[in-house]
């Protein structure tokens, strides 16, 4: 394969080959290596902004006894056996 790179960044290669007294072709691969396994995770900006979010959402969750939710869950699954929504005797 034959790659392109900019001067800042050879240069930055050199370097970082002559810190780790490594050829610049192992540099380039523990790079790419590192890289694919950063994407799919949140950058650090991203992961902040999630974590205020979540902060601010904790505190409205209104609080309930638990067998209050599982009522309300029973009578959600019953709903939904039955079909949902369906028009009354009026609606036919």
């Amino acid at each position: 394969m034959t790659f392109t790179f900019d001067q800042e960044t050879v240069e930055r290669l050199k370097q970082a080959a002559a810190r780790l007294v490594r050829p610049q072709s192992y540099v380039v691969r523990e790079a790419v290596r590192e890289y694919a396994d950063r994407v799919g995770s949140l950058s650090e900006q991203e992961r902040r902004h999630l974590l205020r979010v979540f902060d601010a959402l904790v505190p409205v969750i209104p609080s309930r006894p638990l067998s209050e939710v599982q009522a309300e869950l029973r009578e959600v699954r019953v709903a939904r056996r039955r079909g949902g929504r369906r028009p009354g005797p009026e609606g036919r």
